[in-house]
């Protein structure tokens, strides 16, 4: 039986728009995992927390030094030292750096190559928390940028709050030792220490991490040091060779672990609460009777 001539006219229409659309599906590309190198570890830490540990195909080499769980990714190098061949044999659809005048040529060839960069700059407190956002909505983890962001902001009010009941102290961050380099005026950690009720004796630098020498720090008379050097000689052994510093004679100096406190990365509500409890007293004892290593 033929079909009437309309409800022909109807079903070649109707197949011609399937075929279109099937057409149109095969032509679409397949969306695929976002592939992502890791050029600094504080970056790398933020994707971590942010639950996108998938999207890694490669690290730097301080990251896969310092971070367990991405010990076992391909290495691109570092900081002074970063290979192209390395990031682009592993196909990124995006590498993340901090801006850094030590990358920008090799930022500049991966540009060349077509290969995205996405920099994200991590001295202030405000550029830690958008770094954290920018790559949450870079690799669909928004949610989890968002919760990350309101804790490290309610962790900082909380501590704010009961910072401001006690006295002012002034203080120093200590990053190194021999050469001497501190935590200066602009830098997240000048932040966490007015956070934490201290006065930052180094941020009169507009430097976020100047060098100084001890004469400076002498004359300077901080009656804290806070001491995150990596060093096998512990703070207060280190420090009580200058006693006429105000924070020796009355033993206020402190040792915290670098990578909990000093680093720009997802954790620093965990970092301030750390820095808090330490020059509070809940976690130190006497300069004198402290000898353990930063």
């Amino acid at each position: 039986m033929v079909a009437p001539p309309r409800r022909s006219a109807t079903l070649a229409l109707f197949a011609g728009w399937l075929l279109a659309q099937s057409i149109a599906s095969a032509a679409k590309p397949v969306a695929e995992p976002v592939r992502v190198v890791s050029m600094n570890p504080s970056l790398t830490r933020m994707l971590l927390a942010l639950d996108a540990r998938s999207v890694l195909v490669g690290v730097d080499e301080f990251s896969a030094q310092t971070v367990p769980s991405v010990a076992d990714l391909p290495r691109v190098g570092g900081l002074f030292n970063p290979s192209l061949e390395a990031v682009v044999a592993l196909r990124p659809d995006l590498v993340v750096v901090v801006p850094s005048v030590a990358q920008r040529d090799f930022r500049d060839r991966l540009r060349e190559l077509d290969i995205e960069v996405l920099e994200l700059a991590n001295i202030t407190l405000d550029e830690v928390l958008a770094s954290i956002r920018e790559l949450g909505a870079r690799v669909d983890r928004r949610q989890a940028a968002r919760d990350r962001i309101q804790q490290i902001r309610r962790t900082w009010d909380e501590i704010a709050g009961l910072a401001a009941a006690r006295p002012r102290r002034t203080a120093v961050l200590v990053l190194q030792r021999e050469p001497l380099y501190v935590a200066g005026g602009g830098s997240f950690l000048d932040e966490m220490l007015r956070a934490a009720g201290l006065e930052n004796v180094a941020a009169r630098f507009p430097d976020p991490y100047p060098r100084v020498g001890i004469e400076w720090l002498i004359d300077t008379a901080p009656e804290v040091i806070v001491d995150s050097a990596q060093d096998p000689v512990g703070a207060a052994e280190y420090w009580s060779r200058w006693p006429s510093i105000p924070a020796v004679a009355s033993s206020q100096v402190f040792a915290v672990p670098a990578g909990n406190v000093t680093l720009p990365g997802p954790d620093l509500d965990r970092a301030l609460r750390t820095l808090f409890e330490a020059v509070s007293g809940a976690d130190s004892v006497a300069v004198g009777e402290r000898n353990d290593a930063p």
